[in-house]
């Protein structure tokens, strides 16, 4: 399947250490690949059909530091859907004003909501669909932008629709929080002063976060496979919603 990467900070922050580590990993995940970087009220969003090992896109990235306190990036490693870049995460759309950033990794079967004109796929995959119907319900459910603590309870309510049909493992972001539910797999760890020295499991690449952060610096890093080997990640349970703002998570 897919795998996903997420970055929440309480300072804008740069993805490029475990960003290089989860591109190592398009080698079996190589249908494309996406990242979207809020800043301030605009995202930048780079997709490519091709995988991020060899990508010129990716190189981009690793290249330009683009800082950012929301991240989230997908490898793709398609089920349904064609290679495409329309079918590339992640999808982008706009409600109560705000840009929304989502994320996939799973499968649904037989999920085939009824969509209204706001919210309609652009591509084949059942990821889109299933954004663009969160989105629909979100936008019943509240009439203006809720806080993570409202929004939380609207997703815990409707996720178990779409989970229902298969795995639904997602990442989803206003430029806020960062939302992350866990059908299958998933991790995350909170980076604090004293910030560690950390090495990637999938490059022989190895950063002193002490050399280029302050004390107040908080980082939060989702993702599907831990990408260090030197600390101490924690799994999500299946079926568990976390909420992440200023670069931890919020109490449930």
């Amino acid at each position: 399947m897919c795998q996903l990467l997420g970055m929440n900070c309480n300072t804008p922050t740069d993805i490029v250490f475990s960003f290089t580590g989860f591109a190592t990993r398009s080698q079996e995940h190589a249908d494309g690949f996406g990242i979207a970087f809020f800043e301030g009220a605009g995202v930048r969003l780079f997709v490519d059909h091709q995988r991020a090992l060899g990508s010129p896109v990716a190189d981009l990235i690793r290249r330009y530091p683009i800082q950012s306190t929301n991240v989230i990036a997908h490898i793709r490693k398609a089920t349904q859907g064609h290679i495409a870049l329309e079918n590339c995460h992640p999808f982008v759309r706009e409600l109560w004003g705000r840009y929304w950033v989502f994320a996939h990794n799973g499968d649904l079967k037989g999920f085939q909501p009824r969509l209204h004109a706001a919210f309609r796929p652009v591509g084949t995959t059942d990821s889109e669909q299933a954004f663009c119907w969160l989105l629909q319900e979100m936008a019943k459910n509240h009439a203006m932008v809720p806080t993570p603590e409202q929004l939380t309870e609207t997703l815990q309510e409707l996720v178990p629709t779409v989970a229902a049909h298969g795995t639904f493992n997602f990442m989803l972001s206003n430029g806020h929080a960062l939302w992350a539910h866990c059908s299958t797999r998933l991790h995350y760890l909170v980076r604090r002063h004293p910030f560690p020295v950390a090495r990637l499991q999938d490059e022989d690449m190895t950063v002193n976060f002490a050399d280029v952060t302050t004390p107040q610096d908080r980082v939060a890093v989702i993702v599907t496979e831990p990408l260090t080997e030197n600390e101490a990640w924690t799994a999500f349970a299946p079926g568990e919603l976390k909420v992440f703002v200023d670069g931890e998570p919020l109490a449930g």
